[in-house]
Formats: C-alpha cells, structure tokens, sequence
C-alpha cells in the first residue's frame, strides 16, 4: 500500500489528505433537515448527515488528492449507526480509489492489540467464510505500551500489505508534557535526548523489514507546528513516510512542511480536516460566491489551495 501511496502523491502531485472528522456543527442544514425527516432526530439521523456531508466532499475533491484520513472518534459518538456511516465513508472513498488512513489511535498489548490490527487493517474468519471488517489502507497507532502493543499491527500489516502511522511528535500544545521529556542516555559520554527522537528511531527499526519500494510501510506522525522538530525526525527516519497534521486551522503553513520531505519530493503527507471539509465556513471562500448549498466546492477551492502552498514551499 504504501508504494501505491507514493504512486498517487506523484500523480495528484499533491501530498495531503483531507481528515474526514465531521461535526454536526460542520454540517449545512439542507443536509440535516433532509437527514432528520427520514429518521428523526435520532443517533441514525445524525449518522446520516454526516454521510452525506462526506459523499459530497468526496465527489468534489477525490480527482485531486490521494487519500482521507477519517477520525472514527467523529462517527464512534454516535454510536453504533455512527460507526455504519464510518464503515460507508471508508467502502466508498475506496470507490473512488482513495487510499484511506484510518485515525484511529489504538494501543494496546498482546491479543487485544491483535484484535485491533484484525479490525482497522485485517481479515477475520467466522466460520467458513473471511471478512474485512473497517478496511482501511493505514491505522494510527499509539506506542505507549512499546513494542507489544506494536508487533500485533506490523503482523497484520506485513500479511496484508498494508501499513501504520504511529505517534511521534503530535500536533497538540500539551504534547510536549511527555514527548518533549528528556531521556538519561544509556551510555557514558551521551548526550540527554527528547523522548520523540527515541519513539522515532524505534519506528525506523520497527519499519526497517517491512519496505516497499523505497519507504517502509511503518510510517509516523508529526506535527506541522514543529517544523524544526520534523528536520531532525526526518534524519532519524529517513525511509518512513511521516503523516503530517496541524496544516491550516492549527496553524501550520506550506513553508513549515519543507523538512518533513525528502529529497525525492515523496515522504510526507499533510492533513488537513476542518480547513477543507468546514471551507465553505470561510469568508476567503464565501466572497467566492460559497454558500452552504455548494459547500463541496469549497472544500475543492480549499485542496487546491493547500496544493499551491505546499507546492510553492517545496519549490515544484
């Protein structure tokens, strides 16, 4: 999966991925209105607006980006019809021949990490029949627990050729309370180092026997908002493909991203999710005749947008 990635990123010569997070708040009433008379203002009345919200967005940008990255924190509070809507985004962007990263951030050990790996990114048997549970192309995963929370998904990934983006250094302001702690060297005459750049050479062991082409299928996450953070990463992981949020509504810019790539133009995708999929809120967008019936074309304007910044900062 991961050299299909590369392929798309050259093709679209856009290297970003809009995050699907969908927010009631998010969605233009003639969605919900229509939404609601069909089932109510109930759990499946939700769940269905926030599909459709998704099935237009898709229509309006999948021609020019690689992949989605849906958050399934946005569908799991709806509960069980909102996990249906999940499983309908992620079945139709594959339609669409998106690559589909599901953010999902699990981390555990052992059998339960397993399971996970089984549902976001594997094959399950019941009986005499296989399924495909999520399906999705790439999971986040959470590597607090170590390599035994980590091993069950590089199983599963290894089998099914698909892949991981595990947490390094995250977008977030408090991030730095326990990623940014400095670590007691292991030998005499070492220097002290930031937890990050341990978790980052672990992913680069982790994802050094599981390669594509030229980029490991084990990838990590790393924040647009530390650029000078995402230099020395990139150093450290050099053949892993780095996920990069916080562009856009978190403040990180084309300029920011330069070091997060690789000589070759390949190695990072950005995520964007609000500034694409909430677009149409904007007045930059609404003085472009945007209203919220044609929503969707703005978040079109939005990934075209972002493509110029990006493409202006890394010179292509």
């Amino acid at each position: 999966m991961i050299n299909k990635l590369c392929d798309k990123i050259k093709k679209t010569n856009a290297p970003i991925v809009v995050g699907l997070d969908p927010m009631l708040s998010y969605i233009p009433e003639h969605i919900t209105k229509k939404a609601y008379e069909q089932f109510g203002e109930t759990l499946e009345g939700a769940a269905e607006a926030i599909w459709q919200y998704n099935k237009g967005i898709i229509d309006a940008t999948y021609d020019l980006i690689p992949a989605v990255k849906p958050q399934i924190a946005m569908y799991e509070q709806f509960g069980v019809p909102g996990l249906i809507a999940f499983k309908k985004t992620v079945d139709y962007c594959h339609e669409k021949d998106l690559i589909v990263i599901g953010d999902v951030k699990r981390g555990d050990i052992g059998s339960t990490s397993a399971a996970y790996a089984t549902a976001h990114v594997g094959k399950i048997t019941v009986g005499s029949r296989t399924y495909v549970p999520f399906a999705e192309d790439f999971a986040t995963v959470n590597p607090y627990l170590g390599t035994d929370g980590i091993k069950p998904f590089v199983d599963v990934c290894k089998e099914e050729k698909k892949g991981l983006f595990i947490l390094v250094k995250t977008s977030n302001p408090s991030s730095g309370e326990f990623q940014d702690r400095l670590i007691m060297p292991e030998k005499e005459g070492e220097t002290a180092r930031p937890l990050y750049e341990l978790v980052g050479e672990m992913v680069d062991r982790w994802g050094s026997d599981c390669m594509g082409d030229s980029y490991s299928y084990i990838g990590a996450v790393v924040g647009a908002t530390y650029p000078e953070m995402g230099k020395v990463l990139r150093k450290i992981m050099p053949k892993s493909f780095i996920l990069v949020p916080g562009y856009g509504a978190q403040g990180g810019k084309g300029k920011d991203l330069v070091h997060f790539f690789n000589e070759d133009g390949l190695g990072a995708i950005v995520n964007s999710s609000r500034g694409i999929i909430a677009a149409y809120k904007q007045d930059i967008y609404k003085d472009q005749g945007i209203t919220p019936e044609n929503y969707a074309d703005a978040s079109r304007m939005a990934v075209i947008d972002m493509q110029k910044d990006i493409a202006g900062a890394l010179g292509l």
